[in-house]
C-alpha cells in the first residue's frame, strides 16, 4: 500500500513538472489553437524554426550561455577560500562573516540593481559584460559559499596534511585529495550559481542597460507581446539548458555515490 501511494505521488509530482512543458511544446509548434479545443487545430514548426534562427536569438543564447558559465567559475574561484574558512574553521566574527554574504539573499534585487547601476555608472562598468558578470556574481556568490561551506564542515583535513607529510606539492594534494573529496558538493554549488546566473533578469537589464542582451529578457520582451506561440518557444529554449545541466548533475551524482559505495 506504501509503495502505490509512493508511485502515484511520483506520478503526480512528474506530471505537474512535466506539464508545462508541454503546454509550451504546444503552443510552440501549433499555429492555431482557439477554446474550446483540446489541441491545436494546425501544426508548424516555422515559427519555431523562425525564432531559434533568429539573430537576436542566437546572440541572446551566446550572450546567456557566456555569462552563466563566467560568473559559474568565478563564484567557485571567489567562493572557494571562504567557503573552505566558515566551513573548517571557528574563529571570532565567524557569524558577521555569514551575516555579510547571507545579505544579498534577503535585500530585494531592485534596491542592489539600482545601487550598482550608479556605482557602476560613475566607473564605466555600465553596459559592459563585465559589469554585468559582476552584477550576477553578488547573488550567485552566497549559495556558491554556503553550498561548498556544507561541505567543508565535513571536510577531514587530516587526509591532506598526511599527503603533505608524505612530500606531495600543494597543487597535487589540491588535484588528487581535496578535489575529489568535494567534487559532488563542487557540482551542487556550480549547478546553482548555473541556475541564478541564467535566470537573470532584473540585474541583467538595470546594469546591462539594454546593451547585453540575453535570453532572459528576450522572453519578458515575448510575454509583453502577448503572442502565446512566440512565448512558447522562447520559454522552451529558456528552459533547455537548466534542464540539461539538472540532468547531467543528477546524473553525475549518481554514478560517484555508485562508485563510492561499490568501492567501500
Amino acid at each position: 500500500m506504501k509503495k502505490a501511494s509512493f508511485i502515484a505521488f511520483r506520478v503526480v509530482l512528474y506530471a505537474i513538472l512535466i506539464a508545462p512543458l508541454f503546454l509550451f511544446g504546444l503552443y510552440a509548434f501549433s499555429e492555431r489553437w482557439f477554446f474550446p479545443a483540446p489541441l491545436p487545430t494546425q501544426w508548424t514548426a516555422s515559427i519555431f524554426t523562425r525564432i531559434i534562427t533568429n539573430s537576436r536569438t542566437t546572440a541572446g543564447l551566446s550572450a546567456s550561455l557566456s555569462l552563466a558559465l563566467i560568473v559559474t567559475v568565478l563564484s567557485l574561484i571567489i567562493g572557494y577560500p571562504a567557503a573552505r574558512v566558515l566551513g573548517t574553521k571557528v574563529f571570532r566574527g565567524r557569524s558577521l562573516a555569514w551575516l555579510i554574504f547571507f545579505i544579498p539573499t534577503v535585500v530585494p534585487p531592485l534596491a542592489i540593481g539600482m545601487g550598482l547601476n550608479i556605482l557602476f555608472l560613475r566607473l564605466g562598468w555600465s553596459g559592459t559584460m563585465f559589469g554585468v558578470v559582476l552584477a550576477h556574481l553578488v547573488p550567485t556568490l552566497p549559495y556558491t559559499i554556503f553550498t561548498l561551506s556544507g561541505v567543508f564542515s565535513r571536510f577531514d583535513e587530516n587526509y591532506e596534511l598526511q599527503a603533505l607529510v608524505l612530500g606531495s606539492s600543494r597543487l597535487r594534494i589540491f588535484l588528487t585529495i581535496t578535489l575529489r573529496l568535494i567534487l559532488p558538493g563542487l557540482v551542487v554549488a556550480s549547478l546553482f550559481a548555473f541556475l541564478i546566473s541564467w535566470s537573470q533578469y532584473l540585474l541583467t537589464l538595470l546594469i546591462g542597460g539594454g546593451k547585453i542582451l540575453t535570453i532572459p529578457m528576450l522572453l519578458f520582451s515575448a510575454v509583453s507581446g502577448g503572442n502565446p506561440t512566440s512565448i512558447a518557444a522562447y520559454s522552451l529554449i529558456f528552459v533547455a539548458p537548466p534542464v540539461i545541466m539538472i540532468a547531467a548533475s543528477a546524473r553525475f551524482l549518481t554514478q560517484h555515490g555508485n562508485t563510492i559505495r561499490e568501492q567501500y
